[in-house]
């Protein structure tokens, strides 16, 4: 477990809902484990079409305490405009110095929304420059021991792992919900701003692909760079055959 003030576990996400989407069952599950976990918005989702940047920190404050977190901030980086900016990274490694998780959770590295696979590639690179002695930031050096990236929206992508968040799924979509602004009441004829009967039907169906993959209900995926290191083969999860 992290001391005081630092985190286990930190998920670096574009925009507030982000995480939730993609990983908010396994954020609750290791909250429900005990762990000290947090979450890093970069930007304050300000350019998108619905709400304004004050009302979705509010959304997402509302968000955090469904959660549990112990610690989530913006960074207040610029939305719909984040790039490969040597100033972004030094940000974020920043924060990674203070707040030392072992584990960080990146968004996968391809996808539609440009912020999304950009906040993966600056939040890889502010994990290495946290463990430069001479880097221009305040801080003892640091890096996360594991890096992960979320890839529920990416189903074409076979996962490394997948976790299972069935006990967790009621209170992922009370999280998610969290985001009034982003819903409709009802179905959006452009399919961009889902009604909520809608939102639970895809979370849902989406999790209980990559459950069905492991012999659970509901499933989140996630995938690794490196392959992982097994000790004990006798009592590996899912069942083969």
């Amino acid at each position: 477990m992290a001391a005081k003030n630092q985190l286990d576990l930190l998920s670096i996400a574009a925009h507030p809902d982000d995480t939730e989407l993609t990983c908010g069952g396994t954020i609750l599950k290791m909250v429900d484990a005990g762990y000290r976990v947090g979450l890093l918005d970069l930007t304050g989702g300000e350019a998108g079409t619905r709400g304004n940047s004050v009302l979705r920190a509010r959304e997402a404050a509302r968000a955090a305490q469904v959660m549990k977190l112990a610690h989530r901030e913006n960074l207040g980086l610029p939305d719909a405009a984040l790039e490969d900016a040597r100033e972004y990274k030094l940000k974020i490694a920043a924060r990674l110095r203070e707040l030392r998780p072992r584990t960080v959770i990146l968004p996968y590295w391809e996808g539609r929304h440009p912020d999304h696979y950009t906040a993966g590639r600056i939040g890889y690179e502010a994990c290495f420059i946290a463990g430069l002695e001479k880097a221009p930031i305040e801080g003892k050096p640091f890096r996360p021991y594991k890096i992960v990236y979320a890839s529920l929206y990416v189903p074409a992508v076979r996962p490394t792992f997948v976790v299972d968040v069935t006990a967790q799924h009621d209170r992922k979509l009370k999280a998610i919900l969290c985001y009034s602004s982003q819903f409709s009441a009802r179905a959006d004829v452009t399919h961009l701003f889902p009604s909520r009967s809608d939102l639970r039907e895809r979370v849902g169906s989406l999790s209980r692909h990559f459950g069905l993959m492991i012999g659970a209900r509901y499933g989140e995926p996630f995938v690794t760079r490196e392959v992982a290191a097994v000790d004990d083969i006798v009592t590996l999860k899912p069942q083969s055959i």
